[in-house]
């Protein structure tokens, strides 16, 4: 599979250099002004209570920063964060031992929560909200039930899909925040951040042009960030200049507008198959050979954001910007009263 350089989800090549750049601080913390303030009162509350804060669930589009939140809480509470993920917990054992094994106040950090397995998160219930363990042990008639209390924890959960989660479980949670995306303004101050802790020197106008195809979001810009400094370094002595970003960028197949191959062929495929739409989003996965939640969640809000999409009750329809950004002219509308 081609790789994609504007893909918002980890790569796991990547988690080095992404702890190096994660903030520590909610004053380090770069954009998501509202959430961060919200942070900063409900951490400041937990600490004059001596109690843990409430359980928390963060939600949105990957990359924006819902890992990165979770550590710094963890960081700004005095406590230990412990890390998994929904689809690794397959086993109500599994989240036993995690459990059992927190101390007083810590936080427990669950990515991709809504893909708990429900064995496994019947568990959670009771530990949430009582602290305390519920466990069966043996079967049939003679099983019996017996309750472990825990130390009093925070589970800070992490969704890209906040609607399929449980309701159960949902209303478990105190805090329920969404992040939203990022302007250009804040992405080009985190690449400016994250290029001075990498040592790279680089411009406001070079940075602004990374984060202009960066999808608003900051993992995305780090990484481009990193591969024009690999062509800065081997082709400009180091120097991150427009000809350097341009080079850059043709051979990473991304374009002035930010969009790459996989997000011509959606625009071309509305065009040039279906007149520019509406299509289904079924009918245009198929067609495209790929998976309708991949296009849903990773391509999609970025050309919605950036106004070359628009979502119809009908289906998906092109924008007169997205001819603009492929070069075609819009068909006119031969059922139009005009002329």
């Amino acid at each position: 599979m081609e790789e994609r350089y504007t893909d918002p989800r980890p790569q796991e090549e990547e988690q080095d250099v992404e702890l190096t750049l994660r903030p520590q601080k909610l004053e380090e913390f770069i954009g998501q002004k509202e959430l961060r303030e919200k942070l900063q009162v409900y951490i400041q509350a937990a600490n004059q209570r001596q109690e843990p804060i409430d359980h928390t669930l963060f939600y949105g589009p990957p990359g924006l920063g819902k890992t990165t939140l979770a550590f710094i809480m963890a960081h700004e509470m005095g406590v230990n964060i412990k890390i998994s993920s929904g689809p690794v917990l397959t086993k109500p054992g599994d989240l036993a031992a995690i459990l059992t094994n927190l101390e007083a106040h810590d936080i427990l950090f669950i990515d991709e929560i809504h893909r708990l397995n429900r064995s496994v998160e019947e568990i959670l219930y009771s530990a949430m909200e009582d602290f305390e363990l519920d466990i069966i042990i043996g079967k049939g008639p003679g099983a019996r039930n017996i309750r472990i209390p825990l130390q009093p924890f925070t589970l800070v959960g992490a969704t890209t899909r906040a609607g399929l989660l449980t309701s159960p479980l949902r209303d478990r949670f105190g805090v329920i925040e969404r992040l939203e995306f990022y302007d250009i303004g804040e992405i080009t101050t985190i690449i400016r951040r994250s290029a001075r802790i990498l040592q790279v020197a680089i411009d406001e106008k070079p940075a602004v042009e990374i984060a202009k195809r960066s999808r608003y979001t900051p993992r995305v810009a780090n990484r481009l960030l990193k591969r024009v400094r690999d062509f800065a370094e081997v082709r400009n002595d180091g120097i991150i200049d427009k000809a350097i970003l341009e080079e850059s960028f043709r051979m990473l197949h991304i374009d002035h507008y930010g969009l790459e191959k996989m997000d011509r062929e959606i625009l071309t495929a509305l065009i040039d198959r279906f007149d520019g739409g509406p299509v289904g989003l079924d009918t245009l996965a198929v067609m495209l050979g790929e998976e309708r939640e991949t296009i849903e969640d990773l391509y999609e809000p970025f050309l919605l954001r950036s106004n070359f999409l628009q979502r119809t009750p009908r289906g998906r329809c092109a924008t007169s910007r997205a001819y603009e950004a492929l070069n075609k002219e819009k068909k006119k509308d031969l059922f139009s009263d005009e002329g």
